[in-house]
């Protein structure tokens, strides 16, 4: 991120889930603040863009998105279910959960930690649309160059020794793996039974030809916004590390077994396709 701004990527990102609400039936994530949260000329351009929404490209970056929040959520919503009362979301950027919570007759908590300059502008947009606080959020801007994340969550009120369900989403491509895997142990050292549902990337000399170009396209991208690439993980090491740090247990769902979550029986072919990301979430 360019200092003083926010995350130039973390705008993208809100548009894609926009635009699945407005191109993609049925829905995967259904996120009717989507539309909202990124601000009135981004709604307009995402209208007029028309066949371009339906490009391959375009439509398979959106697939990995939306994916990736809702196995995000049903995620959250098993540890909810053993009892788990907070949520912590790293990287908030303009996500939308905590302003369409289901579970309103929880006691969730729900913790946004991200760069100041990110979340004050997230806020600022919030404030402009007039969306209300309708469950118990707290935002915890944390500069991670400055400041220890456990540190701030728990000045802001969370419980650093009690079980605690984290997402991290749209991140770690773009921290080095020493600092993502000391995050990692961070999450783990807090509480054993916490648990993280993040995504990643895999390194490209993996990828194939055809995804090698997209690759390139998008680190291109990326890095003229001022967020380049930077960390890479092969799936089977990194779940052998997880464990190693002291998670239980790691599920890392294929593109196919993704795809049969969420995809499957559409008539619009709208799935996600190639390796560029994948997801996990460590118990």
């Amino acid at each position: 991120m360019k200092a003083g701004t926010p995350s130039r990527t973390a705008q993208s990102v809100a548009n894609r889930r926009a635009e699945h609400q407005l191109f993609d039936f049925p829905h995967v994530l259904d996120d009717p603040v989507a539309l909202w949260i990124i601000g009135a000329n981004a709604a307009v351009s995402i209208m007029f863009r028309g066949l371009a929404a339906y490009l391959p490209g375009a439509r398979d970056m959106r697939a990995f998105m939306v994916a990736r929040s809702r196995y995000a959520e049903d995620q959250l919503a098993r540890a909810i279910a053993t009892g788990t009362s907070q949520y912590v979301i790293l990287g908030a950027g303009l996500d939308t959960f905590a302003y369409r919570n289901p579970y309103a007759d929880s006691d969730l908590r729900v913790f946004e930690v991200d760069h100041p300059d990110t979340q004050a502008w997230k806020r600022r947009r919030l404030a402009s649309i007039a969306i209300r606080k309708p469950y118990p959020v707290t935002f915890v801007p944390v500069n991670f160059e400055r400041q220890r994340l456990e540190t701030e969550l728990e000045r802001a009120g969370f419980k650093l020794h009690e079980p605690a369900f984290f997402s991290w989403l749209g991140v770690t491509p773009y921290l080095s793996n020493k600092t993502v895997m000391a995050t990692f142990a961070l999450v783990h050292s807090l509480c054993p039974d916490n648990a993280i549902a993040f995504d990643y990337a895999h390194p490209r000399e993996g990828l194939s030809k055809a995804e090698k170009l997209a690759f390139d396209a998008l680190s291109a991208r990326v890095a003229r916004a001022g967020e380049p690439f930077r960390g890479f993980f092969n799936p089977e090491v990194l779940a052998k590390d997880l464990k190693e740090i002291g998670f239980r247990r790691v599920e890392h769902p294929t593109t196919t077994q993704i795809n049969a979550l969420y995809f499957r029986n559409r008539f619009d072919g709208f799935q996600v396709r190639g390796r560029l990301g994948g997801l996990m979430c460590a118990y």
